[in-house]
């Protein structure tokens, strides 16, 4: 057997042995330990499962949290967000990060109104085709709206399953590849509605225990079938994990100028705007980026958010 076959069989091995020793601990855990999030009671409604899943994405759960109840709080419905001009859901956004998020929910919510009758599509490949919607955000809405069967696959599933399957402290950072997928996919319950527990209790695994920098292994559920755990918790050896940064670039300014212009029911002038941020080059990038994104719009010298 070469040594690809039995890295393989070794693979194959502990995903047959997963569906005794880890899944249902890690469904108990959950049970037992989950946070009490709004979005995932009973009665949810699958928009606003969305709006959570679009939110969370490189945010907070702490921040996120208050901005989804306002959210749902004025646009209860994809009709009520559609119903609104583009530049108030930039406006509510507020300091969330990442504002073209909101535009794309606003041109979802237009298009599930326009085309689907008010109500999200339920398929995997329909919700695909939502404006901002990629692969992992629909299986999500899937299976957390609509309790599917499907590989859920953000960044603390793929850390667990790279720990307890693979061995290795961290995935590759270039995202799920197909063998993570294989995987994921291998792992799951056979019942939907039991493969959409283990979705978001191995995503809640990793957020609360399995975490990146500091994982509690003494709290976790299946700490004696974890592969990595088993082989010492080896250092992460794979390609560089680049971290975020924020002071100073391009994106801060950019926020600094949206921020000026939430503040203001009318147009902002090019002068007073200027004030937004010091750096005149970077924020005349900022300015034609923002215009690019339709984040902004330009009317004379002044600007506004989309839509007046």
């Amino acid at each position: 057997m070469s040594v690809v076959e039995t890295a393989n069989s070794g693979v194959e091995h502990r995903i047959r042995r997963a569906q005794r020793a880890v899944v249902q601990p890690v469904l108990s855990w959950y049970d037992a330990h989950a946070r009490d999030l709004p979005w995932r009671r009973t009665g949810t409604s699958a928009w606003a499962v969305l709006v959570s899943e679009v939110m969370l994405q490189q945010t907070p759960v702490t921040r996120v949290e208050p901005a989804w109840r306002e959210w749902l709080t004025r646009w209860p419905t994809p009709a009520a967000l559609a119903g609104a001009v583009p530049g108030d859901a930039v406006r509510a956004w507020g300091t969330l990060g990442y504002p073209r998020r909101a535009l794309r929910l606003h041109q979802a919510a237009t298009l599930v109104t326009r085309e689907h009758g008010g109500e999200l599509p339920q398929t995997v490949a329909a919700l695909r085709r939502l404006p901002g919607v990629g692969s992992y955000t629909a299986a999500a809405v899937a299976s957390f709206a609509f309790g599917q069967r499907h590989a859920v696959l953000d960044t603390n599933v793929r850390r667990v399953l790279s720990r307890i399957f693979t061995g290795s402290e961290h995935p590759p950072p270039s995202g799920p590849s197909v063998a993570e997928r294989g995987l994921a996919e291998a792992v799951l319950p056979a019942r939907d509605s039991v493969a959409a527990r283990w979705a978001v209790a191995a995503m809640e695994l990793g957020a609360l225990v399995c975490t990146a920098r500091a994982p509690a292994c003494g709290r976790c559920p299946v700490a004696t079938a974890c592969a990595w755990r088993v082989a010492g918790m080896p250092g992460y050896a794979g390609p560089p994990r680049r971290g975020q940064t924020y002071e100073g670039t391009d994106r801060q300014a950019r926020g600094r100028i949206l921020a000026a212009l939430r503040r203001s029911e009318r147009p902002v002038s090019a002068a007073a705007l200027a004030a937004a941020w010091p750096d005149p080059a970077q924020h005349a990038r900022a300015i034609d980026g923002l215009l690019t994104d339709q984040l902004i719009e330009q009317v004379g010298d002044h600007f506004r958010l989309p839509g007046g």
